[in-house]
């Protein structure tokens, strides 16, 4: 015999699955909407510096500060490039630009070379002594910069290299050396011994191992330790007004001195340009490497 009572059992059942696929639905479109109101809240200042960079004087005057371009013109932006006055001498962020360009590459290869070198000996090549100096150089990282300065500047002078770029460069490889060390080793721990053991079997020594085996493997770390670096680099003002002169000195250099200029009209417009060009290599780095960056982060979590 069969229990014709039984059946709507079935169909109350199958409502259940629908209904929390629903409410999961619904939760996370609600957590797209705060993420997305987030997001809006954190471009507001990015949308305020384009639009005003956009603008001339008399529609900053009157204007709201929200409102769109009524009539779009890249004045500003010339001005910013190539005749913005900085108080001392009338020169746009052109020259300081390519000054940041020629302190920042070479500093962030040399440092994200010597940083692998360095985790690369920490975690594979053992020998006395090692965790205790990879423990001085992470307690370098967390050094203030304000320490290092009157140090630095004797060292400096005594290297004849004071208050030029390859002056600069060897400030930021010195500082930046810890935290490319401490990406790397915290990566090369993860990577089989036995391959080190292998490859000298194989009759492979020091170098070649480095630059034929875990080099190649370095893809994601290195990704982290350039934008790292360059980051810091590119945005530092600190260093660069300290270490170096006129003709030498950075991007965020010539911007402060743009941003703070007293003579004649203040020009908003060429102000938010000025600050724009000299934020866009970071931002486009991001941009670009912005996903491997948090891979690369991650990839050796593992252990170690």
């Amino acid at each position: 015999m069969t229990d014709v009572s039984a059946t709507p059992a079935p169909a109350a059942t199958s409502e259940r699955p629908r209904g929390r696929s629903f409410g999961k639905i619904a939760l996370r479109w609600l957590l797209y909407i705060v993420l997305g109101l987030f997001a809006l809240y954190y471009l507001m200042p990015l949308f305020v510096m384009l639009t005003t960079s956009l603008k001339s004087l008399e529609e900053i005057r009157t204007g709201d500060l929200l409102s769109l371009p009524r009539e779009l013109t890249f004045d500003a932006w010339r001005t910013a490039w190539s005749e913005a006055c900085t108080g001392i001498q009338c020169e746009g962020v052109k020259p300081y630009f390519w000054n940041s360009v020629m302190l920042a590459v070479p500093a962030v290869l040399i440092s994200t070379l010597l940083g692998a070198m360095n985790g690369y000996v920490i975690a594979q090549w053992r020998f006395p002594g090692a965790n205790i100096i990879f423990a001085l150089m992470l307690f370098g990282c967390f050094i203030p910069f304000q320490v290092v300065l009157l140090p630095m500047a004797r060292m400096l002078g005594l290297m004849g290299i004071a208050g030029t770029i390859p002056g600069l460069i060897f400030v930021h490889v010195i500082y930046g050396l810890g935290f490319t060390t401490l990406f790397f080793r915290n990566y090369y721990v993860t990577i089989p011994v036995e391959l080190v053991k292998a490859a000298k079997v194989d009759g492979a020594g020091f170098v070649r191992i480095f630059f034929a085996i875990f080099l190649p493997l370095s893809i994601p770390i290195i990704v982290v330790s350039v934008i790292w670096q360059f980051t810091q680099i590119w945005n530092d003002f600190l260093f660069g007004v300290s270490f170096s002169q006129a003709g030498t000195q950075p991007v965020t250099v010539a911007l402060n001195n743009i941003v703070n200029s007293t003579t004649g009209v203040k020009e908003y417009n060429v102000d938010m340009a000025a600050a724009i060009i000299a934020a866009l290599p970071t931002l486009l780095v991001y941009i670009v490497a912005g996903k491997y960056f948090i891979r690369g982060l991650t990839a050796g979590s593992v252990k170690g």
